[in-house]
């Protein structure tokens, strides 16, 4: 037993013995990640990207359906009976009135020419004029629109547009002009012509110390007035929104496989040995 002892020592001290002793010891270390961080950014960033691009697709097709309902129901009104004006100024306060019919016989006041600045006509810059008329004694104006006028390249020079100066009876479509958040006031600049930069009625009326209807009046026809009135209710139309619509899912589609393929492209990459 004595004489075993220092040959136990020997193999132990030994280099070779040391040496197969430390390879059968196993090495303990960090466990490896199976996903890296940026693996888990990626994915999470094109999960975002993707849904929102979907959501304002989806936006757009809802957007379309009201379109296509407001169109249906401005038809309904273009082959409802016309309007009085008592009827008109009767309504609630509010009340979307674009597309309904009025039939009126109306008078001039005077002959001040309002002019709607920065408008566009089959690719043309310039005006919408308009006048203030009066259908009874008593009761709020009617602003009658005239028609479409170019503008000059020199903003000072405003262009001059024949008035109503006789009593007539008119037929037309009412219309509200849609305001827009972001510039909503009359910005008017003294003078006849009057130029405004947003159709607002009611600081339009502030000004002219006078009560105006709701709606505006396009009239099928003026005497003597040839000036083209455009007629576009819905700015965009459904098609329009549906386009886009096609847009916004075409873009999550592209960039999902996009960020599909770089994904794998990382995976090749990290397998290959070093």
């Amino acid at each position: 037993m004595k004489s075993a002892l220092p040959r136990l020592n020997m193999m132990k001290s030994s280099s070779s013995t040391k040496t197969n002793l430390n390879n059968n010891i196993p090495v303990m270390g960090a466990p490896k990640r199976l996903v890296s961080w940026s693996t888990i950014f990626v994915t999470c960033l094109t999960v975002l990207v993707f849904s929102i691009l979907v959501k304002l697709g989806f936006w757009q097709l809802s957007r379309a359906e009201e379109k296509q309902a407001w169109q249906q129901e401005l038809n309904e009104r273009q082959n409802a009976e016309p309007l009085s004006f008592a009827q008109l100024i009767g309504l609630p306060i509010g009340a979307r009135l674009t597309g309904y019919r009025l039939k009126v016989d109306v008078s001039p006041i005077n002959t001040q020419i309002i002019l709607l600045d920065n408008q566009v006509y089959q690719g043309t810059v310039g005006y919408l004029a308009y006048q203030a008329v009066q259908v009874k004694q008593g009761t709020p104006l009617l602003l009658v629109e005239l028609g479409f006028v170019a503008g000059t390249m020199d903003r000072r020079q405003l262009p001059m547009v024949a008035p109503i100066t006789s009593t007539q009876s008119l037929h037309g479509k009412l219309y509200q002009k849609s305001t827009n958040p972001l510039s909503e006031h009359l910005l008017a600049e003294p003078g006849n012509p009057l130029r405004v930069q947003n159709l607002n009625l009611t600081e339009l009326g502030q000004l002219l110390q006078q009560e105006f209807a709701p709606a505006v009046l396009q009239p099928d026809r003026l005497l003597g007035n040839t000036l083209p009135r455009p007629w576009q209710p819905i700015p965009l139309g459904a098609q329009k929104h549906q386009g886009y619509a096609l847009q916004w899912f075409s873009m999550a589609g592209a960039f999902l496989l996009l960020m599909l393929y770089l994904l794998i492209i990382k995976k090749k990459k990290t397998k290959k040995p070093n």
